[in-house]
């Protein structure tokens, strides 16, 4: 009998372990809403990206990168550089929280966002928006990058902060 509840328990796990989102940075894992579909990371510098689309069918990328306990730089570095990614801007806000005891920023801008990569030919994409934030976590920070058209930027992220607040324990 305890073997059965032992395979039982196992097998009503296996669902959640093959088929969520987790992406474990840092010592950390965040788990993503199941309707966010994971990608190959596109470049070496991030660890995992997700391509989150709304109702009206338009798509932003949900970026996560880490480099290290050190690495990265610091986070109004992080900040300036990714607001320095828009021009035109028509709003932008920066808000600082601690999550059970770590700190968590978020920076959010709307504009023209000139996407390309850092030194390479800009692709200038308007009434785009980011949602940006760093976990300064045990390990180092983690920082994550929502960006795409304004209206899928709004629709998921709520979603994104309720995700680092469940990672974070809160």
């Amino acid at each position: 009998m305890k073997r059965l509840q032992s395979l039982l328990f196992i097998f009503c796990l296996t669902p959640i372990c093959i088929w969520a989102n987790v992406v474990e940075i840092a010592g950390y894992q965040f788990v993503a809403p199941d309707d966010w579909k994971q990608s190959e990371p596109t470049s070496p510098m991030r660890k995992a990206q997700f391509d989150l689309t709304s109702e009206d069918g338009k798509t932003a990328q949900l970026v996560f990168f880490y480099f290290g306990p050190s690495g990265g730089g610091g986070v109004r570095a992080n900040i300036d550089r990714w607001m320095k990614q828009f021009k035109d801007m028509q709003d932008q806000d920066i808000k600082e929280e601690i999550v059970n005891e770590v700190k968590v920023t978020y920076a959010r801008a709307t504009g023209t966002f000139l996407s390309g990569s850092p030194f390479g030919p800009k692709t200038p994409k308007p009434g785009h928006s980011l949602l940006g934030s760093i976990v300064e976590g045990r390990q180092g920070s983690i920082f994550l990058k929502l960006v795409g058209p304004t209206k899928t930027v709004k629709a998921y992220d709520q979603s994104v902060i309720e995700m680092i607040k469940q990672t974070l324990g809160k």
